[in-house]
């Protein structure tokens, strides 16, 4: 019994927190439900009745119309108020559900008798409803939110029809959602507070340099949602643009020429560049080795592999020639489909080896004049994090140490300023929750406000 009373606790507490959300979520909810309830037992009660069409005609309207238009609470932007109305209308079926539940059961024969066509017209009506609210309700959230994440959605379609289980996952998604849509809504009012103030509008443009095997585009940005927060706080972004998979002076040439452009066309005198991964490496070749240490005058590196990987390395020596060609060759054709005129995966690979990364920080030091500075973060679980190269993490941790699944907390070190990021979650913050490349929002880390109080302070220093 004790059991059963503490489940009952948990489901409570999580469905009100997440009802219970900004703008009087709880009573909008109540409100919500009773007027559902209510338009399906009128329907129902009215059945018989000789102006029951009418009755019908118009409480179908208005279900329709509430389904259609669940609140009239503003939010932020279309996403946000989808994905609001979305955790309100599983909120309501919930309390709709259980209702009717109890009701049908328990009332209902009292009425209209068991098992009479009144009794099933009844039953018939409420699933029906139900249907409507649920998966109007889930399509909203499942197209809309981010926090939930890939496997809170593969979770929800597994256990869509296992009983009690099917009920607590729901309650789960309904509590991220609602908490997402309370972060916006923070993150909207917090924007509002300093528009004008222009806190990331630094003196020189912001460049991002994206890693290996990715590529800069419009329609999926590699810096998801970054970029846009910023611009929101005056700052002016450029892309790299370089090929997704060459080797370090390669890479370095094609992002020296973008700086150039951008300097000779702007007139900008320099940039501060945000790289990550091995576009950090690649910037460093370019600053001391190329001539640009007089067009940049900053650079953060975010999870870059300055000292290389072991792992990468023990793999390449013990794969055979024909193993490294043959992987070569695939991941070549794939990545010229996606833009690149002359990959060369091996040298790009070559080039993170732990072997290459030593001999390179002897050959390749720091400029004077420029601000160097690092970030890094590790992951705490490989199997809960969403992002596939996690897995990896096992490799680098028995070869390297703690690591973001890709590159070790030590190896990111570089520059006068280190930031480690960590996280609570059982997830942790991977090589791709960095860069918002996932678009997955953590309870404990704002990825897109951390990177406006990089480029704020960036601003602050005079860059």
């Amino acid at each position: 019994m004790y059991r059963y009373f503490f489940v009952y606790r948990f489901l409570g507490r999580r469905f009100f927190k997440g009802a219970v959300g900004t703008k009087n979520g709880f009573l909008r909810v109540s409100a919500l439900s009773l007027i559902l309830f209510l338009l399906i037992e009128i329907t129902v009660f009215f059945s018989d009745r000789f102006f029951s069409p009418l009755i019908w005609a118009v409480s179908f309207l208005i279900f329709v119309f509430l389904n259609f238009f669940p609140s009239f609470v503003r939010r932020s932007d279309i996403r946000i108020k989808i994905l609001s109305d979305g955790a309100d209308l599983l909120c309501s079926f919930l309390v709709t559900l259980t209702v009717m539940i109890v009701y049908s059961f328990l009332i209902t024969h009292y009425v209209f008798g068991w098992f009479t066509i009144r009794f099933w017209f009844n039953l018939i009506a409420v699933i029906l409803a139900e249907n409507i609210i649920f998966w109007n309700g889930i399509i909203r959230v499942y197209c809309t939110a981010t926090m939930i994440g890939m496997k809170w959605r593969i979770i929800g379609v597994l256990v869509g029809f296992v009983p009690i289980v099917n009920i607590v996952v729901l309650v789960k998604i309904i509590s991220l959602s609602r908490a997402e849509v309370n972060n916006e809504e923070r993150r909207a009012e917090r924007n509002l507070q300093r528009q004008g103030k222009n806190v990331c509008m630094t003196k020189y443009p912001i460049v991002f340099v994206h890693g290996v095997f990715f590529r800069d585009a419009e329609r999926f940005n590699y810096w998801g949602r970054i970029p846009n927060e910023l611009k929101k706080n005056g700052a002016v972004i450029y892309y790299g643009n370089q090929q997704s998979a060459l080797g370090v002076v390669d890479s370095a040439k094609e992002i020296s020429c973008v700086i150039k452009n951008i300097v000779e066309q702007t007139g900008c005198e320099k940039v501060n560049i945000i790289a990550h991964s091995k576009g950090g490496i690649d910037c460093r070749y370019a600053i001391s080795c190329l001539g640009m240490s007089d067009c940049v005058a900053s650079l953060t590196t975010v999870n870059t592999p300055h000292r290389g990987c072991v792992f990468a390395e023990w793999i390449l020596d013990h794969a055979s020639e024909s193993f490294r060609d043959n992987v070569s060759r695939k991941y070549n054709s794939v990545l010229k489909k996606m833009g690149d005129t002359n990959p060369d995966f091996l040298a790009a690979v070559n080039d993170l080896r732990a072997s290459y990364c030593e001999m390179f920080n002897l050959q390749v030091p720091d400029m004077p004049g420029i601000y160097y500075q690092s970030i890094g973060s590790r992951i705490n679980s490989p199997m809960r994090n969403i992002f596939p190269l996690c897995f990896s993490n096992l490799f680098a941790s028995y070869f390297d140490g703690p690591n973001d699944g890709l590159v070790t907390v030590e190896s990111a070190k570089w520059g006068s300023k280190f930031t480690y990021i960590s996280s609570r979650t059982s997830e942790g913050i991977s090589h791709a929750d960095v860069i918002d490349l996932m678009r997955h929002d953590k309870p404990d880390f704002d990825v897109r406000e951390f990177y406006v109080e990089l480029v704020s302070d960036l601003k602050n220093r005079g860059l």
